[in-house]
């Protein structure tokens, strides 16, 4: 999402150069690049100069929007993912910690956008 950010401003990316600049295979990115079309993130531009593009401007994506499109998890725990079969569940003190963790990081991810990540990406990673 970075490289598309970054170097696709007047065209659409070949998956081959993506894949190239960040070295990744062109299969696992063909997947992932799949994964965040569908949610919305990324659209596909069909022909010989075809290639990728960001769907929406890139401070109108947060980090958070990227991982879940990617199909990431971002919960710590198994046990707070709402599918816990946990008997001692209602009574754990340390999944509160845990819930309260995955709330923070969630509201931290939602405050970084595509933006700030070119941002610190073109001031060679450090804090801009």
């Amino acid at each position: 999402m970075v490289d598309l950010a970054l170097h696709g401003n007047s065209r659409p990316l070949p998956l081959k150069e993506i894949s190239e600049r960040q070295a990744i295979s062109e299969k696992y990115l063909e997947q992932l690049l799949r994964r965040l079309r569908q949610a919305g993130l990324t659209q596909t531009i069909r022909g010989a100069r075809g290639g990728y593009v960001l769907a929406k401007s890139p401070d109108a994506i947060s980090v958070e929007e990227i991982l879940r499109g990617a199909g990431e998890s971002l919960i710590a725990v198994q046990c707070i993912n709402g599918k816990s079969k946990c008997s001692r569940e209602s009574v754990c003190t340390v999944r509160l910690c845990w819930k309260e963790l995955h709330r923070k990081i969630r509201e931290f991810l939602e405050s970084v956008t595509l933006s700030d990540l070119c941002r610190r990406e073109r001031s060679g990673g450090t804090d801009a």
